[in-house]
């Protein structure tokens, strides 16, 4: 279960930091053009990477739900590489999309390594 946890965790706390440094280093542009879109955006970026840091500890300490919990939070985090990637792709950054894609191949290797506690 080692893996899963790890990931998650990692995940979290890259998410946590790259909005960070964007938001600290003025570097979100969206702020001046759509406000509230991009403030709802990284509002669930932010519940992503917590819920990914959560699940992670539990499954790390084989807490009960943790396996449903990591589910949902990998979900999330499908649901924001696949969104982020269109944003990038329509920059033509292909780097950040190839990234994304990456992130996505390891979220569906993380949850099908995924095992209930027994």
């Amino acid at each position: 279960m080692s893996f899963p946890a790890y990931y998650s965790m990692a995940v979290g706390v890259l998410m946590l930091v790259q909005w960070i440094f964007f938001i600290v280093t003025g570097n979100v542009a969206e702020f001046h053009v759509i406000p509230l879109e991009i403030s709802l955006h990284i509002t669930a970026e932010v519940m992503t990477a917590l819920l990914l840091l959560i699940t992670g500890y539990r499954l790390l300490k084989r807490k009960k739900r943790a396996v449903k919990w990591s589910l949902l939070a990998q979900g999330m985090l499908i649901y924001s590489v696949i969104n982020s990637s269109g944003y990038f792709a329509q920059l033509s950054q292909w780097l950040f999309v190839l990234m994304f894609f990456a992130l996505f191949v390891l979220s569906i290797i993380e949850t099908t390594n995924l095992k209930p506690r027994s």
